[in-house]
């Protein structure tokens, strides 16, 4: 096994050394080398392009007051548009767009490979007579140098068009994980790295997120600021924000001990009170009420409320100390709720029922169940677009594995919800079948799973798609890409919704953390050995992709069950477990792995770090590792660590690093259309050759 201490590729670690990178470029032109050249991948790359740069697709707005606004990247524009328009014109074929910031004019003028990652507007609220557009006239936009995680973030004037120079007062922070939230028009709330303490601690925590965080009142020296909220630096993140909603404003701030647990705070003055709930639980405070979703069993009153339940109290009762809870959800073994949102008037609960989506509205106050017509039966659905501090106007998205996301708009006091535009088909989708099915694993659980193939096809090359970590559910949803890509091309395309994910609620998640993480890849193993022993496919023809989180999945795979499958696509992975807590975010993610520094928790860890379990007596599938040096979220180290140890020991993996990309792998459409084509033509290559 190889371990810290003995680890002879530590100086893969070095994500920007001239030595490192010298491997990386000598490694991706073997990769570009063997799998660029067919006519294919020349067809997947341009289909693919094709589709991300589509001119149809649906522009999906978030209202500001008058406007919608929108983000867009197509061929012109590769690196993105922030634009807004109308309701009116939106809902028209073809909106005028009114562009705010041109990206890639801005990275041209400024020399720089600027990558949008967002704009939070301010809230004003207006005089009489003042112009309209004077309420949302600030902005915070971070943009990232090649679409890394950190971010600089810099003041713009909605009104002006113009960057608001520091020299003149203007919000401006370097490149870091900063969190920045406004309060009013000269003063917000910022965490960023302030450098050492006079105590001698960092002002980030161990997971190099901000653990201070400061009221910045305009023009004023930031290191002068005061501090309003201080973590642990075992802690992932602390964070403070203001609420601005009418007649309800309050500061808040929180502390997350770990991934999963967190501590909730109203400031009042120099008054931290803490909002005593679990702190495992998710807590959401909206006008006088408190909603609060268990996360695991929560005993009041003598009452214990299951795992997955939502609750709602009166808040201010609640600080008292009262626990008069009214009980809005309760899950079931097929059931859960997925998230809740919220209109003026209304409480939108989206739920999970086999991991298919149900809604259902309830009047705020009464809670009493209204019914919004128009909302598609056996479809994805999810909320996009609300403002509840102004309207009760609401967007939802819907789509299926065959049918292309449809975007509706109504108002839920009106009680119906129209569609407004429909995304056009990217594939033939016409002959294509969708089957969800169930496979037992290991302890017994009946894990789902769903076989996306056209109606032509009874076996034949077949790629398993997993994921298993977060609480993130894998839901039914248009692909575009994977259609057009596999699909459509004769291959059987599959979702597992295994163990670790949240499509059965927290505690689908919960049991696979930690001790319990053998689950997951229990549950993946048992998705692929049915696929076979039902002749969906064989093992030769058997492919699995995943990334980040799904990248240990398939290393996993690679280094346990290498059996079971053909062709392995593993994509930003973690991979190292015995160092992943050292490295960029990897100390935030132990409420999910484990301790490695714990010799206990090492011991379930270790038998699934696919970096110590590589051997050179197995027999491993055929394997394509993909990753980005710009990803400072999961380090790239994983990835090369992977690939340099499995050359060590005499197997032939494919790599291939994009310079650019961060966690998301590439900063813009051509890059993500080549990483696409990439994984498919290796798959297609590898599943699809004559053994």
């Amino acid at each position: 096994m190889t371990d810290t201490d003995n680890d002879p590729y530590l100086w893969l670690e070095d994500v920007t050394g001239d030595e490192a990178l010298a491997w990386v470029r000598a490694h991706n032109e073997p990769t570009v080398d063997a799998l660029t050249g067919s006519a294919r991948f020349s067809e997947l790359q341009d289909q693919t392009l094709a589709i991300l740069d589509s001119d149809d697709r649906i522009p999906y707005a978030a209202r500001r007051g008058a406007y919608l606004y929108n983000f867009w990247r197509d061929a012109e524009n590769p690196k993105g548009l922030w634009r807004r328009t109308t309701l009116e014109s939106y809902e028209t074929d073809a909106p005028h767009w009114d562009v705010i910031i041109d990206v890639d004019e801005l990275g041209r003028t400024e020399d720089e490979n600027w990558v949008w990652h967002g704009g939070t507007v301010l809230r004003s609220t207006l005089t009489p007579g003042e112009n309209p557009d004077e309420q949302y006239r600030h902005a915070l936009v971070s943009l990232s140098r090649g679409g890394a995680d950190a971010t600089v973030i810099r003041e713009f004037d909605l009104v002006t068009r113009t960057w608001v120079d520091p020299a003149d007062g203007g919000y401006a922070l370097p490149e870091n994980k900063s969190r920045v939230s406004w309060i009013d028009a000269d003063t917000i709330y910022v965490g960023t790295d302030f450098g050492e303490q006079p105590d001698g601690t960092s002002s980030l925590t161990d997971s190099g997120y901000p653990r201070i965080v400061k009221q910045w009142v305009r023009g004023t020296p930031l290191a002068d600021a005061p501090i309003v909220f201080i973590g642990e630096t075992t802690d992932v993140a602390a964070n403070a924000s203001f609420d601005d909603t009418p007649g309800y404003e309050r500061h808040f701030a929180s502390r997350a001990t770990d991934f999963y647990n967190s501590e909730l705070y109203e400031i009042r003055g120099n008054e931290k009170i803490l909002v005593d709930v679990p702190t495992d639980a998710a807590a959401s405070i909206r006008l006088n009420w408190l909603f609060v979703l268990a996360r695991s069993p929560w005993e009041l009153a003598d009452i214990t409320y299951p795992t997955g339940t939502l609750l709602v109290f009166d808040y201010a009762e609640f600080l008292d100390g009262k626990r008069d809870g009214t009980v809005l959800f309760t899950p079931d073994a097929h059931t859960s709720l997925a998230d809740f949102s919220f209109t003026r008037s209304h409480l939108i609960l989206t739920t999970l029922h086999d991991v298919r989506t149900q809604l259902e509205i309830r009047t705020l106050g009464d809670w009493r169940p209204v019914e919004l017509a128009g909302v598609p039966d056996l479809a994805t659905v999810s909320v996009l677009g609300v403002d509840p501090d102004v309207s009760d106007e609401i967007f939802l998205n819907a789509s299926t594995f065959t049918l292309p996301s449809t975007l509706l708009h109504g108002d839920t006091s009106a009680g119906s919800i129209t569609p407004l535009k429909q995304a056009p088909a990217q594939y033939d989708a016409s002959g294509v079948t969708v089957d969800q099915r169930f496979a037992t694993s290991a302890d017994g659980t009946s894990v789902p799973y769903f076989v996306v193939r056209r109606g032509d096809i009874e076996s034949g090359p077949t790629l398993l798609y997993g994921y298993g970590g977060f609480e993130n559910a894998l839901v039914p949803g248009y692909s575009a890409v994977s259609g057009r890509s596999w699909v459509q091309r004769g291959g059987t395309y599959v979702i597992a919704n295994i163990r670790g994910g949240g499509e059965y609620g927290p505690e689908w998640h919960t049991q696979a953390v930690k001790a319990g993480r053998h689950k997951v890849y229990e549950d993946f193993a048992a998705v692929a050995s049915e696929l076979v022993r039902d002749g969906v496919t064989t093992v030769e023809q058997l492919g699995a992709q995943g990334g980040s989180n799904g990248g240990l999945l398939m290393g996993v795979m690679l280094t346990r069950y290498p059996e079971l499958f053909g062709a392995l696509v593993c994509q930003v992975p973690l991979i190292d477990m015995r160092r992943y807590h050292k490295l960029l975010a990897g100390a935030s993610w132990m409420a999910e792995y484990g301790d490695p520094d714990n010799p206990e928790e090492w011991e379930f860890i270790r038998p699934f770090s696919p970096y110590q379990n590589i051997s050179a007596d197995a027999e491993y599938p055929e394997i394509l590792v993909t990753t980005s040096t710009r990803d400072d979220r999961v380090h790239p180290g994983h990835a090369r660590k992977l690939v340099a140890r499995l050359e060590e020991t005499g197997h032939r993996p494919h790599y291939y690093e994009n310079i650019e990309g961060g966690h998301g792998g590439a900063a813009d459409n051509k890059q993500s259309a080549f990483m696409s084509a990439l994984a498919y033509e290796f798959l297609w290559e590898t599943l699809t050759s004559t053994k």
